[in-house]
C-alpha cells in the first residue's frame, strides 16, 4: 500500500503517484476528459479505499493547458453522484514543471455512491460496475443495510429463550409497563412479519436457544499453540451459544491457558500472568460487537502463541474507521447488538476500549496492540509477558496427542505447580523405574521440543520449552 498523502498533497507526493502508475488507489486521468469520467473513478474511489484522482497525468503525464478551468470542472464532478461527494477542494499542483489538479478521496467515507444508478468501484488500475454480492456486502458495510436488523428465515419468537429474557429485562432500569416483545422490538431483536413478530439477526444472536442452528457461523474458536507459530501442539474449544456466553467462555479459555509464572521488574520478582485480562477481555467483546455477521464460512478466532495472542473478526472496518483514526473515531457496524450487551453488564467494555487497550500495554510495558485489516477481516495483535516469563507451565492438554507414556505425563503434571524437575524429583515420582528408563524418557522430551536441558551431570534440570 502507497504510504499516506497530507492533504493538499505535494509535489512530491503527486510525482511518486505518477511514478507508481495507476493502480487501486490512484485514478491518473487525461487533461481532455469528460465531467462524467471524473465523477466514475472518484465514485470508484470512494466505494473502495479511497486515494487520488490526479487529472493531466496520461501516460506522458503532459499536465494542463488550463488548470482553473479544469478545477473548476472537477469541483462540479464531484458533485455528480448519488449521494452527492463532498471532497476537499481540488488542488493544482506544480510538479516537474508541468501543473495538475488532484482531488483526494478520504478512505472510511460512510456512504455508498453510485453514478446515474451505477455503481463503481476501483480495481487495480481500472474502474468497473461492481457485482451484487459486492454491492450488497458495502452496503451492510457502511450501514446502508443493516444484517442485524434482517429477520431470519424460519426464527420464530417460540425459538427464543424466554428465561434469558426474563433475566435481561429484570437488569434494566426505568422499564414500566412494556411488554417483553415491545422491549425486544424497541431494540431491534423483533421486527414484524406477515405473521406477525419475528426474531432478527439480532435478536437469534442475543436470546434464542440455539443460535448457530440458523447462524453456524456465529460463533468463536479458541486455541492456544505451544510455540510462536501454528503447529499440531495445541489445544482447542470450539464456542457457540448466545454472545454473551461466547464472551465469558472465551475469556475463561485465554485465563485458563495462559501461563503464569515470574518476570524481573526493577530489582524484584512478581508473579505475572502472560495477558493482562482486561486487555484480551476488551479485544473479544469488540470482535464479538462489531463482527459483520452477515460473512458466512467464517468466524471469529482466538488464536493464542508463545509471544502473542490474535483476535480475528470476519469483516473490515466499518464506515469511516480506518485503522489510522481507529483510536479516536467510533461507528457502530451493529447498534442493536451493542445496545443489548452493554445494557447486558459489558458497557464498561464498549466505546471508548481501544485506547484503554493502548493504556494497559503502557502500564504493563507490553508494546501496543496491532490493528490490521486483512482481505476479509480484522485482527487485533496483542503482545504478552511470555517471552519474559520465568518457569511458566505450558496449559493443560496441550501435548496429550503426543501419546506420551504414563510416567512421562506424571513429568509433565509435576511442571504444571513446579517450575523445574530434576532426576531426583522423577526418581521420586517413578520409585520403581531404573535410572536408565527415566533417562531416556528425558532425552525423549528434549528431542520432542517438549523439554529443554540445563546443567551437566548432578547439576542437571528440565524445564518446558
Amino acid at each position: 500500500m502507497p504510504p499516506p498523502i497530507s492533504y493538499p498533497p505535494s509535489a512530491g507526493d503527486i510525482l511518486a503517484a505518477l511514478a507508481r502508475g495507476a493502480d487501486g488507489r490512484t485514478a491518473l486521468l487525461k487533461a481532455k476528459i469528460s465531467t462524467r469520467k471524473i465523477n466514475e473513478s472518484l465514485v470508484a474511489l470512494a466505494n473502495a479505499q479511497g486515494g487520488l484522482a490526479i487529472i493531466g497525468a496520461d501516460s506522458k503525464a503532459i499536465g494542463l493547458a488550463q488548470p482553473e478551468q479544469t478545477q473548476s470542472q472537477a469541483a462540479t464532478a464531484a458533485l455528480l453522484s448519488d449521494p452527492p461527494l463532498i471532497l476537499p477542494e481540488p488542488s493544482l499542483i506544480d510538479a516537474d514543471g508541468q501543473t495538475f489538479c488532484v482531488m483526494q478521496v478520504p478512505a472510511g467515507l460512510p456512504r455508498v455512491y453510485s453514478l446515474k444508478g451505477q455503481y463503481f468501484v476501483r480495481d487495480g488500475q481500472h474502474n468497473r460496475p461492481m457485482l451484487p454480492e459486492e454491492l450488497r456486502r458495502l452496503l451492510i458495510d457502511r450501514n446502508e443495510v443493516g444484517f442485524e436488523t434482517q429477520l431470519v428465515e424460519g426464527a420464530t419468537v417460540d425459538h427464543l429463550d424466554r428465561g434469558r429474557i426474563q433475566a435481561f429485562v429484570d437488569q434494566l432500569d426505568g422499564v414500566l409497563d412494556e411488554s417483553e416483545d415491545d422491549l425486544l422490538s424497541g431494540r431491534g431483536c423483533l421486527a414484524q412479519d406477515r405473521n406477525g413478530l419475528a426474531p432478527t439477526v439480532a435478536g437469534v444472536l442475543l436470546f434464542a436457544s440455539e443460535p448457530q442452528r440458523w447462524l453456524r457461523s456465529a460463533e468463536i474458536t479458541c486455541v492456544r499453540y505451544a510455540g510462536t507459530t501454528m503447529s499440531d501442539d495445541f489445544v482447542r474449544e470450539d464456542v457457540r451459544g448466545v454472545l454473551a456466553d461466547q464472551i465469558k467462555r472465551s475469556e475463561a479459555f485465554v485465563s485458563t491457558n495462559m501461563r503464569r509464572g515470574m518476570r524481573i521488574r526493577g530489582l524484584a520478582r512478581e508473579d505475572t500472568p502472560e495477558y493482562p485480562i482486561s486487555i484480551v477481555r476488551e479485544a473479544i467483546v469488540n470482535a464479538v460487537a462489531h463482527r459483520d455477521y452477515s460473512i458466512r464460512g467464517d468466524n471469529i478466532r482466538v488464536l493464542m502463541f508463545g509471544d502473542r495472542l490474535e483476535v480475528y473478526s470476519p469483516g473490515r472496518l466499518p464506515g469511516h474507521v480506518t485503522v489510522e483514526n481507529i483510536v479516536d473515531e467510533r461507528f457502530s457496524r451493529n447498534e442493536a447488538i451493542v445496545q443489548v450487551l452493554s445494557e447486558i453488564g459489558f458497557i464498561e467494555r464498549l466505546g471508548y476500549g481501544i485506547d484503554r487497550m493502548i493504556s494497559v500495554c503502557e502500564s504493563e510495558e507490553l508494546p501496543k496492540p496491532r490493528f490490521a485489516e486483512t482481505a476479509a477481516g480484522f485482527k487485533v495483535t496483542i503482545y504478552g509477558h511470555g517471552p519474559e516469563l520465568i518457569g511458566a507451565p505450558p496449559p493443560r492438554g496441550l501435548y496429550s496427542h503426543l501419546r506420551l507414556n504414563a510416567r512421562q505425563e506424571l513429568a509433565l503434571a509435576f511442571l504444571q505447580t513446579n517450575r523445574r524437575i530434576t532426576n531426583r524429583d522423577y526418581q521420586g515420582l517413578c520409585a520403581d523405574t531404573s535410572p536408565e528408563t527415566l533417562r531416556r524418557d528425558f532425552a525423549d522430551m528434549v528431542d520432542r521440543g517438549i523439554l529443554l536441558k540445563i546443567g551437566e551431570k548432578r547439576a542437571t534440570y528440565y524445564v518446558l520449552k
